[in-house]
């Protein structure tokens, strides 16, 4: 049987974009026991609320839904159990440091298959202030209306 290859897309935070400023970031493997890898199999996963803590020089994933597989029996596992991330120790000492600073936070921004096994794209980041986000949709919506403008204009409806 031939092995996966490739990237598989599973479940994406788009928020942690929208409420953070994303510095770095890091793919990390994942501790999952075998109902949640066919969860995730199935495409059902939510990052929406996952951040990522450093304890005792290992890295771990709390707040990340995989519901239980449908066809598990007593065997399934806890929906929002904290998950082990599979990091070098130079990447953890790293992020520890980072995470001391002021206002740096680990939040899940993707969670997806890398060659038949299951990965965390996780960012160091630093939280928006609510102005930052006003500033970010103004920007966006001005960059819209000008390729729009210039489309017309190329067509030469004006």
């Amino acid at each position: 049987m031939p092995r996966e290859q490739g990237r598989k897309l599973i479940a994406q935070n788009r928020k942690a974009r929208y409420d953070f400023h994303i510095e770095d970031t890091f793919e990390a493997g994942l501790v999952l026991v075998g109902t949640e890898v066919k969860s995730l199999r199935a495409g059902r996963a939510t990052l929406g609320d996952g951040f990522g803590e450093i304890h005792g020089g290992e890295a771990f994933l709390h707040g990340v839904h995989i519901p239980e597989y449908t066809q598990g029996t007593w065997t399934n596992h806890e929906p929002r159990r904290v998950r082990k991330l599979l990091l070098h120790r130079h990447e953890i000492d790293k992020i520890e440091a980072k995470v001391k600073e002021r206002g740096f936070t680990l939040v899940p921004i993707s969670l997806y298959f890398k060659d038949g096994r299951a990965k965390v794209e996780i960012g160091l980041a630093r939280g928006k202030k609510t102005y930052d986000k006003r500033h970010a949709l103004a920007a966006r919506q001005a960059g819209r209306e000008k390729d729009q403008a210039l489309g017309r204009r190329l067509k030469g409806r004006e």
